[in-house]
């Protein structure tokens, strides 16, 4: 009997998957840990994992289905430096991976309620390095208005599936994360009216896109 398959696909992580990867190129350490935030399919996990053999690369997800999708990724891709998924909550702490030189979060904030942003902050601080980074991709408000029409509507949508759903203020998510000791280094535009944050903890002032 053939063993079932319980990858799923997401059409937009192949779409935004190589752009992704260019900044992450660019910002990451050039070995170590890096911790995946709500890896979803998996296939950002593989993709990135592939393309970076220097550095160890650990998904993670709180959704079950999730989780069995990611581990059938990893299983499928057979690259050494491709972890078995954690399954943990943002807000549980202490957090399942003690130690990370790095944190990737792609598509998290909005898909999750608010809380989970500082949540996700303060256990960055217990768990990065001076100097590391957070990478927290997807659609940001900038001063208090939406970017594009698309993104508007896109935040219609998220409420309307839970409430507690939402396009993200960018200052918001800056307040947060310097509360925990991050400085927003860099905000990279990406296409589809997305951007990259680029947070490093012990950072200052950065340069800003």
């Amino acid at each position: 009997m053939p063993t079932l398959d319980r990858r799923q696909f997401s059409p937009s992580a192949a779409r935004n998957r190589d752009p992704i990867l260019a900044v992450l190129q660019r910002v990451l350490p050039v070995d170590g840990l890096v911790l995946e935030l709500g890896s979803g399919t998996g296939e950002h996990a593989v993709h990135f994992a592939r393309h970076l053999p220097a550095l160890c690369w650990q998904p993670s997800d709180a959704d079950p289905a999730a989780l069995a999708s990611i581990t059938d990724w990893v299983a499928h891709s057979g690259l050494p430096n491709l972890l078995a998924p954690v399954c943990f909550d943002l807000a549980a702490t202490p957090w399942p991976v003690a130690a990370a030189d790095a944190i990737v979060a792609i598509n998290v904030l909005h898909y999750s309620p608010w809380e989970s942003t500082p949540a996700l902050f303060a256990g960055a601080a217990a768990v990065v390095p001076e100097g590391g980074v957070v990478v927290c991709y997807g659609p940001y408000r900038r001063g208090g208005a939406h970017t594009a029409p698309s993104n508007a509507d896109f935040d219609e949508w998220l409420r309307s599936v839970d409430a507690r759903f939402a396009v993200r203020d960018l200052e918001a998510v800056e307040a947060a994360a310097q509360r925990c000791g991050f400085g927003l280094e860099e905000v990279v535009d990406m296409p589809a009216n997305n951007f990259s944050l680029v947070f490093r903890r012990g950072g200052g002032l950065g340069v800003r896109a």
